[in-house]
């Protein structure tokens, strides 16, 4: 019975013990985090954390339909997870349509773009490099805010509005619950959200070089016919956690097989390496392994916040370590 409810006949388990992973990895990750113990609160931190980002992750398939053959299905279980990873201020329809728009214009759509709001205001953007170079990631919090607060500012985004507030309003209620058993909440908590964060936004910045549009709250315009698949393959790059030891690459639900999945956007997350393998072989042209980007992703912490980078960049140069990447481009902040 529950293998007729994915879309492919291969997925129950690996999507179970995924699924499965994020529950429990989720809910002893929080007994951890108010615990008395300090090794349980470390266990906790790390849990929590890694629990959301396997969570992002299938949000993603979800957004692709790729888990489950019932469109509303992928909803609900999306919902739930969006619940896990503190972004549930977005509905999933947002964030679903976003990305498709990532995808079938071949480019990153936002609302609007922060780099030149930013430069508007001096000081905030002095608060957000002294952060960031101290590797808080500052910007990508204030990317994720920005969901909560632009329906209360923007025109566009006043429908948005009531989900926000009772979103608000619940997890308040969940974290005062949480605070009353114990104060370390308040402390590990967001210690664990920003490694969350962390982790998505170094799998984020090396993955494209595409343009950045303000048209997410527009229909399609002729602009996004411009570019074509073999664009889209010469700016699209696979940021390998591991090519020697793959196993690591499920860490991120081997979203790091990024070339494969614009591919093949409806492949479920356990075929990746496969068919990377497959399609791709030795050839490693669009390949950028993690010891490379870890380099670049300390060198350009701060000039990345106001960085774009131009389209058809030779990012092999240097192997990789002058590529220096895009900020709050994450599927899971729709606006």
């Amino acid at each position: 019975m529950f293998k007729s409810l994915f879309r492919y006949d291969d997925a129950l388990w690996p999507n179970v013990m995924a699924l499965s992973y994020v529950l429990f990895g989720y809910g002893f990750g929080l007994y951890g985090l108010v615990s008395d113990y300090i090794v349980l609160n470390v266990v906790g931190v790390i849990l929590v954390a890694h629990s959301m980002v396997i969570a992002a992750y299938l949000i993603h398939e979800c957004a692709h339909e790729s888990l489950f053959k019932d469109r509303r299905f992928n909803r609900w279980y999306s919902e739930l997870l969006l619940w896990i990873c503190g972004s549930s201020y977005s509905s999933f329809e947002d964030i679903k349509r976003k990305h498709n728009r990532h995808h079938s214009d071949r480019a990153d759509i936002v609302s609007f773009d922060f780099r030149t709001r930013l430069l508007q205001y001096p000081l905030t953007l002095k608060i957000i490099q002294i952060l960031e170079w101290f590797y808080i990631p500052a910007l990508e919090v204030l990317m994720h805010a920005l969901v909560i607060v632009l329906p209360f500012v923007k025109e566009s985004r006043k429908p948005r509005r009531g989900r926000v507030l009772l979103f608000l309003i619940l997890r308040g209620l969940f974290f005062v619950g949480l605070v009353s058993i114990s104060w370390k909440i308040l402390i590990l908590y967001p210690i664990a959200y920003m490694l969350f964060l962390t982790v998505m936004r170094f799998m984020d910045v090396h993955q494209h070089t595409y343009e950045l549009f303000e048209t997410l709250d527009q229909k399609r315009g002729p602009e996004a016919k411009l570019r074509d698949m073999e664009f889209e393959h010469h700016n699209t790059y696979s940021n390998l956690l591991s090519e020697r030891y793959p196993w690591l690459n499920l860490l991120v639900l081997n979203f790091c097989y990024h070339n494969v999945h614009h591919d093949q956007q409806v492949q479920p997350w356990y075929r990746l390496r496969r068919l990377h393998e497959q399609n791709y072989g030795d050839d490693e042209r669009q390949v950028l392994t993690f010891r490379h980007l870890i380099k670049s992703y300390h060198r350009y912490r701060v000039p990345r916040i106001l960085n774009a980078d131009p389209i058809n960049l030779n990012v092999k140069q240097n192997e990789g370590e002058t590529f220096i990447g895009v900020d709050g481009v994450s599927f899971l902040t729709a606006h």
